[in-house]
């Protein structure tokens, strides 16, 4: 309890001590300022916002890339003194919640009316941007097609034992999403977190290491540090293709969960002008079919010309269905549980 409350007190003097800083900049005060909180990674932010300023070059646009969860609780802190304008990239659990703690402000973008009423609040506090499926992963030149899992189960048989590479799930909504789809699936028909509980201890027993960050997730796995993973859909592709690392993924044969990544502006944004302007550019037909183009995400949006995105993108797939607001607002607690009873338990 003493290490939580400590790296709380860390956290808060982190954000004060940026907080400064972000304050003190040249151009802080003045011009057309614009903050970004995101998880988006830093090859797809430098990318939009050079492109942003390409057509507003007064813009003044600056992000800070952190996990989904570090976000959350980044503009929790922040909610009496908003620092940052926008955020944009995160599950929509997770935008739900800030929503619910009154955390973001109302705004109903131009294509309001093209998503589907699950993929927005509704209350326009927040909208989806892109649908983000999970896979598993596996290093493709230690791996065949043949030899790696086809399903979920397949990556607790004890065969993969000290093979596994996880992502620490507390801070990454798509390790939430996994853990809790895992749990969900036992929990639906029994009620009870037992059997969900069960399998993520077969899946520590496998597990060689928790990394820290998706980054060194996939470069751990190119070196075989590990060779079976668990992680979103659009980064494993992205290793794959553009950094040709020797990665390849499966999607799950029974179903994977389907993260709505959004985008919302934070309440009381001392630019917020600026931030609807970069909100409707991020989500334009041109945009969206160039973030699917270049870093495979797949548009939310329902009237845009298909033909425009990678083939891939119009073949179905197997999406599990969840009780998202359940797992939503039970997840942090079957997270707690899992690191004090299950973590690092099971060698």
């Amino acid at each position: 309890m003493a290490s939580m409350r400590l790296k709380f007190v860390l956290f808060v003097l982190a954000i004060l001590v940026s907080t400064i800083l972000f304050s003190c900049r040249p151009g802080a005060n003045g011009g057309r300022r614009l903050l970004i909180y995101t998880p988006h990674g830093q090859d797809l932010l430098k990318d939009f916002i050079g492109r942003y300023k390409e057509r507003y070059p007064d813009a003044n646009v600056q992000f800070l890339d952190m996990g989904s969860r570090q976000v959350l609780e980044r503009v929790t802190v922040e909610r009496n003194r908003p620092q940052a304008d926008i955020w944009w990239g995160a599950s929509h659990t997770s935008f739900q919640t800030a929503a619910d703690d009154n955390l973001l402000a109302p705004y109903r973008p131009s294509w309001a009316n093209n998503v589907p009423t699950s993929s927005r609040d509704q209350n326009d506090h927040w909208y989806g941007t892109y649908e983000t499926p999970q896979v598993i992963a596996y290093n493709s030149d230690a791996v065949s097609t043949l030899e790696a899992p086809r399903d979920w189960d397949d990556v607790i048989d004890p065969k993969w034992r000290d093979k596994v590479l996880i992502r620490n799930p507390n801070p990454s909504d798509t390790m939430r999403a996994i853990f809790g789809a895992m749990i969900w699936r036992f929990y639906k028909n029994t009620g009870s977190t037992d059997g969900g509980y069960d399998w993520l201890r077969k899946l520590d027993a496998n597990v060689h290491e928790y990394t820290a960050d998706g980054t060194l997730l996939m470069q751990k796995l190119a070196r075989r540090e590990g060779l079976v993973t668990m992680w979103d859909m659009p980064d494993v592709r992205l290793y794959k293709e553009q950094k040709n690392l020797p990665v390849g993924y499966t999607i799950p044969a029974s179903g994977t969960p389907v993260i709505i990544d959004g985008i919302a502006i934070i309440r009381g944004a001392p630019n917020e002008e600026e931030a609807k302007r970069f909100y409707e550019f991020v989500t334009t037909p041109e945009s969206l079919a160039y973030a699917a183009q270049k870093y495979y995400r797949i548009p939310v949006r329902t009237d845009l010309d298909r033909t425009q995105l990678p083939a891939w993108m119009n073949e179905p797939f197997q999406r599990m269905p969840l009780d998202w607001d359940l797992l939503r607002k039970q997840g942090s607690e079957w997270l707690r549980f899992w690191d004090t009873e299950i973590r690092g338990r099971n060698k």
